[in-house]
């Protein structure tokens, strides 16, 4: 079993937890738009690692970023499997040709 995929199952698990005994518990119970707070701001973070930070913080940054939007996926009932599958389908697609291939808004 992956580590993602051990984190999903940590995340499920802790997701009705007290929110005084788990941070993941907390989140849900603060909503997904505070969790998608949580994913902007880690993304940011990330960001400003990569650019000015070394990579240790990177690689920080990186996994908060990476668990926060585990927690958001979980909230939203969407399986790590579905992220994966969506990943597995673009392979061998040039990234100009998949979003090409997307509808228009």
């Amino acid at each position: 079993m992956s580590t993602l995929s051990r984190l999903e199952q940590t995340i499920t698990a802790r997701a009705s937890a007290s929110p005084d005994s788990s941070y993941v518990a907390k989140l849900n119970a603060k909503g997904v738009p505070k969790m998608a707070q949580k994913v902007g701001e880690e993304a940011t973070e990330t960001v400003i690692a990569a650019v000015s930070g070394s990579n240790s913080e990177l690689v920080g940054e990186s996994a908060d970023l990476l668990f926060h939007l585990m927690v958001l996926l979980q909230a939203k009932g969407v399986a790590l499997d579905d992220v994966l599958g969506e990943l597995d389908r673009r392979e061998g697609l040039s990234g100009l040709e998949e979003k090409a291939s997307r509808p228009q808004s």
